[in-house]
């Protein structure tokens, strides 16, 4: 297809290459030759009067001009994607649709892993991709290469839909065995015990580090930090440390580790969980059954949880 004289196929491999900012990357990702990738930069060059991609010592470099073309050109594609590409016949029981979400371990463990069951049973050939929360999750969304982010509401993206799934609380867990700790905990103790948390990405961004901070000023004594939820009741076994965790989460691996379940010292803000999703794919019939099941199937396990 083509508009104003421009191959709309090269906006594919113009949005490729503005990404990675690399020949090699961008023709393996484009299942094309050095060579080829090279011609067809050349071409996107004539087209637009631009460098659009620069050589500056080993890496190449977006012109001021590419930058500017980077935002409306993957939005076309998303577009032509929602628009074109996934209006198929919608049928969940015979629908091949593959879905890819950004949520963690924690969710996966506690609420998706029954989820998953059950949209099983109506559309036995849609497959599921999980990914976890990762410091470009939210540019994965935005860039239409996810379908789904499960992640608390901190993380909203304006301008993209959004939904309340459930609320979560938190708690303290140390190991059965710990005899400094009674049935309660006070803040000292808290504060003098050691912890594990968890810490996502090349920040090591922790769960609830940043609240502790802005509210009492001083950070907890972290010894151990892991990289997903479930192994953090696992750590404390055997140990005097104290983890800081989702409630459900907890339950859930008190049912077979030597774990206590404590009220945290102090409140706690209460964690509220929501589905995000591209605004391109809000009226798409399979995506927003998806939605739909996945709200309903979570509404269901929290009734027969309260019954």
């Amino acid at each position: 297809m083509r508009f104003n004289h421009l191959d709309l196929n090269l906006l594919v491999a113009l949005d490729v290459l503005l990404e990675e900012q690399n020949i090699t990357r961008a023709a393996e990702r484009l299942h094309m030759t050095q060579s080829a990738t090279s011609g067809v930069l050349g071409r996107l060059r004539t087209f637009f009067e631009d460098d659009l991609l620069v050589q500056v010592g080993r890496k190449m470099q977006p012109t001021p001009y590419a930058l500017e073309l980077a935002k409306p050109v993957r939005e076309v594609l998303i577009t032509i994607r929602s628009s074109i590409t996934t209006k198929q016949v919608f049928d969940p029981g015979t629908s091949k649709r593959h879905f890819r979400l950004v949520t963690s371990d924690y969710l996966i463990s506690v609420l998706f892993a029954r989820v998953i069951q059950h949209l099983q049973k109506e559309a036995p050939n849609v497959t599921f991709e999980m990914l976890g929360p990762s410091d470009n999750s939210g540019e994965l969304l935005i860039r239409g290469e996810v379908d789904l982010m499960i992640v608390p509401e901190r993380y909203i993206i304006e301008g993209h839909p959004s939904q309340l799934l459930f609320e979560e609380d938190h708690v303290c867990v140390v190991c059965k065995d710990n005899t400094k700790i009674g049935d309660s905990l006070s803040l000292e103790q808290y504060m003098q015990m050691g912890h594990i948390s968890v810490g996502f990405g090349r920040t090591r961004h922790m769960s609830i580090e940043d609240w502790f901070m802005s509210q009492y000023g001083f950070n907890r004594r972290i010894e151990v930090i892991t990289n997903d939820f479930n192994t953090l009741p696992q750590l404390v076994v055997g140990t005097e440390r104290i983890a800081t965790m989702h409630k459900r989460l907890a339950e859930l691996y008190a049912t077979y580790l030597p774990l206590r379940i404590l009220p945290t010292p102090v409140q706690v803000p209460i964690m509220r969980e929501y589905m995000l999703w591209h605004r391109s794919m809000d009226g798409d019939p399979m995506h927003r059954w998806i939605r739909e099941r996945i709200s309903q199937c979570i509404h269901n396990i929290e009734q027969n949880k309260a019954a």
